[in-house]
This record gives C-alpha cells, structure tokens and sequence, in this order.
C-alpha cells in the first residue's frame, strides 16, 4: 500500500497492509533538526495559523519520521495579543474582540479568492504519494481565542447572541474554505477546534449541542473529502454529537484525559481513532519508552483496522528528535 492509501484505508475502519503513523504537525524547531539544518536565530515569529513548510521540506519531513501523511496548512487568523515562547513560537494571550464594536476587526480572507488556494494547489500536486492534510479550523476555537477563553466562556452566559455572531462569521468561513478545498487534491479534511479539558468539555454537553454542534454541522455539510477531527481533552461526553456529524477519525486523545481502549470499545465500530501517544512520554522519556508505548497501542487497537499511530496531539518544540524517530520506528517495525 502507498501511504496515502494507508491513511485512506484507516479512515474507512479497513485493515491496511500496517497501522499508519501521521502527526497533524511538527513544530519547526524539530523539523528543522530532522531536516538537518540550523535554524536562523532571530528568525520571523512562528504562526500555526499559515503555512510553514513548501511541500518538498514536507515529504522530507514524512520520510526522515517514516510519517505517511504530509500536511497544509489554512487557518483563519486570530485576532489576539500573542506572547513569544521558546524558539519564536507565540502563544495567545488576551482576545482583542471583547463586544461588538470589535467586530470590524474581524477581517477575514476571501474564502472565495482564487489567491487564496493558490499554493494549496501548488503542494497538492506535488504531494506524491503521501496522504495529504489540509489542517484548519471549523471556527468555533478561532471564536474562542479572539476573544480569549475567560471572556468568550463568560459572554456565553451574558451575551450568547454575540458569541454566537462571532462564531458564525468563523465557521461560514470554515465551511466556504471545506466547499473549496474538497474540491481540490487533498486526502484529509483536519479541523483542529480544542473542545475539552481534561476534566470534560469545555461547556456542558447540553450548552455544546445548542451552541457548538449546529455551527459543526454547517461546516460538515460542506466537507466531501475524510473528515478527522482533533480536540484535546475529555471528549467522552459528547462523542455521540461529533460522530452526529459524520466524522472519519478522532484525533488527540491524550491519555492523560481518556482511555482510548475503552473509546476503541465503545465506538471504534463507528469511527477511526488517532493518537494517545502521550506527550509527557515524547517529552521526557526515552525513545525506547516511546517505542515500548506506540507499539502497544499499534497491538491493541490496531490488529483489525480502524487506528491511526500519532501523539496526543502534535511534535511539539521540546520534544527530542530521537524521541520523534521513535515514534516512526514502530511504526516501520510493525
């Protein structure tokens, strides 16, 4: 099987020729070093939000992890304050759309721009035999952050009606981006909107199905491609709503908030599942701990189909380069 394949044949619950191994992102900092290179000091910002890497440094990248997806990625901008963390990576701080009279801030790109999807085009023809990810957000985190998570969980309680505008202004763009970019060459439609703590979701599973599941419904509509879904967190409580939407995959699920064999029991019949390998593991433990860890999952819930090999959530900056090959390795030597 080709990777894409691979990925392809997961994602329909089928049992490919081994468990694919995909990441939905590698900071810079570590690609850089896989890719043997030296990163420029002082060097621009680092901003998930666009697109770091041309698609040649990305099929690079799969090869030296033995990774079987690459990934693209289109995100609408958030609008907040941003603090540097280690390696010029930002972080966000305070939202900048308090009320509605910040809402003129709100500038968004034409999803309907040719512009826009230019290289989109460009990576996607020559993505070979990778699967291909275009990673984006279905809106309602970009709503979030914008207007910075205590103020956004407040405003629902005191003003619903405008979180509710602002969120519709992010997932009409999502779902016009979903029309668009599924009618181009990509594999995988990623949307990455953080839903869940580790404790549980975010808001209550009732809140969420009033507010948050009617929004996800109207990008999905729009989605004709694989549709994998990452959130952090707890997600157990409304697995039922996110499967309602016709997902594919399930992605994160760090072992630190659920038990994804406990998931893979109660609903791997309906839905392929990604990650749960832990980051403290990547992070501060020793490649044969990560082997020893991804090769377990690869045996419990990869023997019929339906799972892909991936961290609970992406290969972050601190996370050391053999550690990453680790990851890889098990996958190679399934």
């Amino acid at each position: 099987m080709t990777s894409r394949e691979r990925v392809l044949a997961a994602l329909r619950r089928e049992k490919p020729d081994r468990v694919p191994y995909v990441e939905i992102g590698v900071d810079p900092a570590v690609a850089d070093q896989l890719l043997g290179r030296t990163p420029e000091s002082g060097g621009p910002p680092v901003l998930i939000e666009v697109n770091q890497r041309t698609v040649e440094e990305e099929k690079a990248l799969a090869r030296a992890m033995h990774k079987d997806n690459i990934t693209y990625v289109l995100r609408a901008p958030v609008f907040a304050d941003r603090v540097a963390g280690k390696d010029g990576r930002l972080f966000y701080a305070d939202g900048e759309i308090r009320s509605r009279a910040d809402l003129g801030k709100l500038a968004l790109p034409d999803p309907n721009s040719d512009e826009l999807y230019r290289e989109l085009e460009t990576f996607a023809a020559g993505k070979e035999d990778f699967a291909l990810f275009l990673a984006t957000r279905a809106g309602i985190f970009a709503a979030a952050l914008s207007m910075g998570l205590e103020h956004f969980f407040l405003a629902l309680h005191d003003d619903r009606p405008f979180v509710e505008e602002l969120m519709d202004r992010y997932t009409d763009w999502a779902a016009a981006v979903a029309e668009r970019a599924c009618a181009m060459d990509i594999d995988v439609f990623l949307t990455t909107d953080d839903l869940a703590w580790k404790q549980g979701p975010m808001v209550s599973p009732e809140m969420f199905g009033e507010v948050m599941l009617p929004r996800l419904q109207r990008v999905g509509a729009k989605i004709a491609k694989p549709w994998l879904l990452h959130s952090d967190g707890n997600i157990v409580p409304i697995v039922e709503d996110l499967l309602s939407l016709g997902i594919h995959g399930l992605h994160s699920l760090e072992p630190e908030a659920l038990d994804i064999r406990e998931v893979k029991r109660r609903w791997g019949d309906r839905v392929c599942l990604a990650g749960n390998v832990s980051l403290v593991t990547l992070g501060r433990g020793t490649p044969e701990q990560v082997e020893a860890e991804a090769a377990g999952l690869i045996r419990d819930l990869g023997r019929d189909g339906g799972y892909m090999l991936s961290s609970s959530n992406s290969i972050a900056s601190y996370v050391p380069v053999d550690n990453a090959l680790a990851m890889g390795r098990a996958a190679a030597e399934q």
